[in-house]
């Protein structure tokens, strides 16, 4: 069972000082990871969160590399005794029709890290959030954070709208909160980073994607019943994503580039679906029988990076340094990454009363490479004239190094070599 140790925004919230060493705005993985770790560190922590606990989001496929940050956290044993699906997987189909052999992850990595979870994120993002109280930290679910104030570049605190007051009273209000670091985990709002302009879309990878839920959709047997499948259209203008979930629920969405999936021929994204769907017969095969239960959801150009992502006083986590592309499942790892890297330099900075870019940012260039990894291997998914399978066949030696990136291994050295041969089918830097 899942608990919710924090209130919900229509009980009483907790008081709230003028001060804190860290404030993170946004109570997601990445927000919830970094409080969690900094709070358990010893430091005066405020998570202000503007949605009511628990609350939908998409993105509920964890990478087997999930499991260290997981462990640190000291979530996993609560994770095995979940009704999340086990994943043990990931399977490819091509052209519609053309299933790949699964890659087995503990074929890779004989360890029980191999084996991960298809979460629902409103109680998974629960469960991080009640780590972040337990090890110390306070929380607000009734938070609307207006502004991050700045003495020169220096942040110093937020302004922020409490619905119940400080106090808790009942009494709404405005107020200013300082900290000597504010953390910026609001997604792909990226609500610090907009507005300090150093968002940048990725010119690359402009996509939309359009997704629902279903009932009752065909699952296979066994080992493979957990697995998420990424089942790309006829000439790899669309793909498809089947995510397994809890109580015979799958998560199904489509992407394609936002001229093809969205033009002034077709805007409904049932009709998009639909047609998308009429390109794989495989997937037509999945949900043949089962019953949607959900309306279609839609987003579009969501590939960004931000130019900078610490400053004196702040820095970004998650989503809202950047998002690469769903095709991967990499988001939950990433924010739970970033978060316990950037924990762990907000503690040394405090530590060493260092504030400076540099310092909450240390960790930075270790993480945009790992990021990169995925960036890459994404380009790599969408190149019209692109196979994985030719590829390995010309190359085998690189197959580990494939694994590695898909399990999310990016930060082990020389796993990236395999791009120095694929190289021209990558497109150029931006």
């Amino acid at each position: 069972m899942i608990h919710t140790s924090y209130p919900a925004s229509t009980d009483s919230q907790p008081a709230v000082e003028a001060a804190y060493d860290v404030v993170v705005i946004g109570a997601g993985p990445a927000g919830a990871t970094t409080a969690a770790l900094v709070a358990e560190y010893g430091h005066r922590v405020l998570v202000l969160e503007r949605a009511s606990f628990p609350r939908f989001h998409v993105g509920e496929s964890l990478i087997p590399e999930t499991y260290w940050p997981l462990q640190r956290l000291g979530l996993i044993d609560q994770l095995k005794q979940s009704a999340y699906p086990k994943k043990f997987s990931v399977q490819f189909v091509s052209e519609g029709v053309k299933e790949s052999a699964p890659f087995y992850f503990d074929t890779h990595n004989p360890h029980e890290s191999s084996q991960t979870w298809q979460i629902e994120r409103a109680t998974f993002d629960c469960m991080l959030l009640d780590k972040a109280i337990e090890n110390g930290a306070v929380a607000r679910t009734d938070a609307h954070v207006l502004d991050v104030l700045f003495d020169g570049d220096q942040a110093t605190g937020v302004k922020v709208k409490l619905a119940q007051g400080r106090s808790g009273d009942g009494e709404t209000g405005t107020c200013e909160i300082a900290a000597k670091v504010i953390v910026d985990a609001t997604g792909t709002s990226a609500f610090l980073a907009n507005r300090l302009g150093v968002i940048k879309s990725d010119s690359y990878l402009k996509k939309a994607t359009v997704w629902s839920y279903f009932q009752g959709a065909l699952r296979d047997e066994g080992k493979d019943e957990g697995a998420t499948i990424i089942l790309q259209t006829a000439g790899k203008s669309s793909w498809f994503w089947y995510i397994p979930l809890s109580d015979d629920m799958v998560s199904v969405g489509c992407t394609g580039s936002m001229r093809f999936m969205f033009n002034k021929d077709r805007t409904d994204p049932a009709e998009i679906f639909a047609a998308e769907l009429e390109r794989c017969p495989a997937m037509q095969r999945r949900l043949a029988n089962a019953t949607q239960t959900a309306d279609f959801l839609t987003t579009k150009d969501y590939s960004y990076r931000a130019t900078q992502a610490a400053g004196p006083g702040w820095l970004l986590v998650g989503d809202a340094f950047g998002f690469v592309d769903p095709v991967y499942s990499s988001g939950v790892f990433l924010a739970l990454k970033s978060g316990e890297f950037a924990a762990d330099a907000i503690h040394d900075s405090i530590q060493a009363a260092d504030l400076s870019a540099q310092s909450l940012g240390a960790w930075q260039p270790k993480y945009i490479e790992g990021l990169e990894l995925f960036r890459k291997l994404v380009y790599a998914f969408y190149a019209p004239d692109f196979s994985f399978g030719k590829f390995l066949m010309a190359y085998p030696q690189y197959r580990e190094n494939l694994i590695d990136i898909l399990i999310g291994a990016v930060f082990k050295p020389g796993v990236g070599e395999m791009f120095d041969v694929m190289g021209e089918v990558l497109p150029l830097a931006d």
